[in-house]
């Protein structure tokens, strides 16, 4: 019988992430996120360049509530010159140990280098096309942001395909390709993960709300039976709409599915990769991990 760890003296969990990204100076980008729940809390800032290295210039970490351990806070710094690309995770890991906290902090680097995904430093000139139509968002975005081709359905030639055959609309907006010298809070973004165990029945929901995007996604799971029940979203906002729904019914295919440890690996497969969102596999997966925290 699944029994969170997470839950064992609560009758529920919530775990908040409040990001953003300023413009720095020079090349850099300035990401911060803060992350917080019952135990703890923590600031995460950290210098990056932007595509295609997203290298880190500088990282720091600041404890604003609860216990992390030293040695923790301290190896926060030495992941200058590291990429945020194929691998950041475990160089992470590598570099926080296994202290207090250090998990945390992790989960904090990896929404660091999701919100380095969403600001680009691109000529103003050309970042000004962002206002013309929503092809011209999208070969920004290709522009901006090396690693996106097949990320997902949108960025994908089936995604491309759609273009010209329906109405498509783009939130985008020339901020976010050539943030102005100095300009704060180019992008905000807010995200809630919550466990809450009735009875035989865990519900797990995960919400993301930024400049761009709108999600609520709940999962329902039969403690004893150890299976998903319910997969629902409720999507309110997306960067291109008319592509990006596309991929979104998918969420309802995890109706049936194990909760074990492939789970995660299944997902990916359902819900990511090229016929999928990005988004929708990102959230669903941070709040099965939950389960095992």
């Amino acid at each position: 019988m699944i029994a969170p760890s997470l839950l064992r003296d609560h009758p529920h969990y919530e775990r908040v992430m409040v990001g953003r990204c300023d413009n720095g100076d020079g090349e850099t980008l300035t990401h911060v996120v803060t992350l917080s729940d019952h135990r703890r809390g923590i600031e995460l800032e950290v210098d990056a360049r932007p595509s295609p290295t997203y290298a880190i210039t500088a990282s720091r970490l600041r404890v604003l509530a609860g216990a992390v351990d030293a040695p923790v806070v301290e190896a926060v710094p030495s992941l200058a010159g590291v990429g945020m690309v194929a691998g950041f995770t475990r160089r992470v890991v590598e570099a926080v140990g296994a202290g207090e906290a250090a998990s945390f902090v992790v989960d904090a680097a990896i929404e660091v280098a999701r919100l380095s995904r969403q600001v680009a430093k691109l000529p103003r000139e050309r970042a000004e096309r962002a206002r013309d139509s929503a092809w011209d968002a999208w070969q920004l975005d290709r522009a901006g942001f090396s690693d996106l081709p097949d990320s997902c359905f949108t960025y994908s030639a089936a995604g491309v395909a759609l273009f010209g055959t329906r109405t498509v609309s783009s939130l985008a907006y020339p901020d976010l390709y050539s943030p102005a010298p100095g300009q704060k809070r180019v992008f905000e973004r807010r995200k809630v993960a919550r466990l809450e165990r009735d009875g035989d029945r865990l519900t797990l929901s995960s919400s993301m709300h930024d400049n761009v995007h709108g999600f609520d996604v709940t999962l329902e799971i039969d403690v004893r039976a150890e299976r998903v029940v319910r997969a629902d979203s409720v999507i309110t906002r997306l960067p291109y709409a008319g592509i990006c729904s596309e991929p979104q019914g998918k969420i309802h295919s995890l109706v049936g599915e194990a909760v074990d440890a492939g789970l995660s690996r299944r997902v990916q497969g359902l819900l990511g990769g090229a016929t999928g969102c990005a988004q929708l596999y990102d959230l669903t997966t941070d709040v099965l991990k939950l389960l095992r925290a």
